[in-house]
């Protein structure tokens, strides 16, 4: 059976019209999924009997069983993992609770989502690309993971920043973000929401060409092509002025400031001249670095930089005229990091390619 949020606004009104009801039905089914998120459509008691019936004849509202969930921060970082189909696969998805002093914006509660069970991309340093690659998730897929949070607290931010490259799956990411900011939907603010990719140019020069005031990150990790393409593999024939170009183009059609998400890897990635060459890359380009200290995950043979070497890094950077920030680390404790948690609840995938190709690559020689 089809899951109702699968359908787009403008599909939904399509089917209301093919039954015989008036399109004004549409927002009022949105409101009572996303805003109210009810999963019983008989819970929409404005709606006709009759309708009522029909819809549960032909769609679902079923919510996600959580497989586990782990509390970190005092509460204020949860981590959950989702059952997909009862069968193995499932995905995770992270709230982030922030003290409105920390950024000034009251009540802020950011979640994390995944697009894709598993992640093609390969990332030597991230759980999920030493997973591999399963399936893409469906739009309700999606949207279940902030609703499993806005049943508790409303949530105003969304990263896709989870599981999986979120413009390898594009249809469905923006769907999902279309019912996310449509005001008869979570009625979330544009801003407030952020794609994250490890570098899918055609994905970056189609999203801006939706019309949407979005953030883009996108993921670096390097100074140069070589270690780029050792740190991911996929990388391919795409360069880093291929990201920079796409990134600039980007900014100047939607306005909107691009991040750069830089995990910091020692001895790796972590050299005070390679930060330098680093800023010379992005010099003339309105953006921010995003930097991340390496969250340890098995297999990979990468370690963690010092605090020290994370400072200096960022202060080559902002000597150089860039604006640099380290990423606040929240729920370490739990294996916060995407991947990790289904890893350590599901165990190890039986397709460890991935895992392989990381573990065997020399990071010092």
């Amino acid at each position: 059976m089809r899951h109702l949020l699968d359908l787009s606004k403008d599909e939904l009104s399509a089917w209301l019209a093919e039954h015989g009801e008036p399109r004004y039905r549409a927002p009022q089914i949105a409101r009572w999924a996303l805003q109210r998120g009810v999963t019983d459509f008989e819970a929409m008691t404005d709606l006709p009997a009759p309708l009522r019936a029909t819809l549960a004849s032909e769609f679902t509202l079923a919510p996600l069983p959580a497989l586990a969930t782990r509390i970190a921060d005092n509460g204020d970082t949860t981590k959950v993992l989702l059952d997909l189909d009862g069968n193995g696969q499932a995905v995770e998805a992270v709230r982030m609770a922030y003290d409105p002093d920390e950024d000034g914006v009251p009540d802020r509660t950011t979640v994390c989502v995944s697009t894709q069970v598993g992640c093609a991309m390969a990332c030597a340093f991230c759980a999920t690309g030493q997973q591999g690659f399963t399936r893409n998730l469906r739009p309700s897929e999606i949207l279940a993971q902030i609703l499993h949070f806005t049943r508790e607290r409303r949530v105003t931010n969304v990263v896709f920043m989870g599981m999986g490259e979120p413009l390898a799956n594009y249809a469905a990411t923006l769907r999902a973000v279309r019912w996310m900011v449509d005001p008869d939907g979570l009625d979330m603010r544009q801003r407030g929401i952020t794609i994250s990719t490890v570098g899918v140019v055609s994905g970056i020069r189609r999203l801006a060409t939706e019309g949407l005031q979005v953030g883009l990150t996108i993921s670096l990790h390097a100074p140069d092509d070589e270690l780029r393409r050792r740190l991911i593999p996929t990388s391919g024939g795409t360069t880093i002025d291929d990201l920079i170009e796409a990134a600039r183009e980007y900014t100047e059609t939607r306005g909107r400031r691009v991040t750069f998400a830089y995990a910091l890897l020692e001895h790796v990635n972590d050299e005070p001249e390679q930060a330098r060459r680093l800023a010379q890359r992005l010099r003339g380009l309105q953006a921010h670095v995003n930097l991340i200290p390496y969250n340890p995950t098995a297999g990979a043979g990468l370690r963690r930089p010092s605090r020290e070497r994370v400072r200096a890094f960022q202060r080559e950077l902002q000597a150089a005229g860039i604006n640099a920030t380290v990423r606040v680390e929240r729920g370490q404790e739990i294996a916060a990091a995407c991947g990790q948690l289904r890893t350590d609840v599901l165990g190890k995938p039986k397709n460890d390619e991935a895992t392989s190709q990381a573990a065997s690559i020399e990071w010092h020689g």
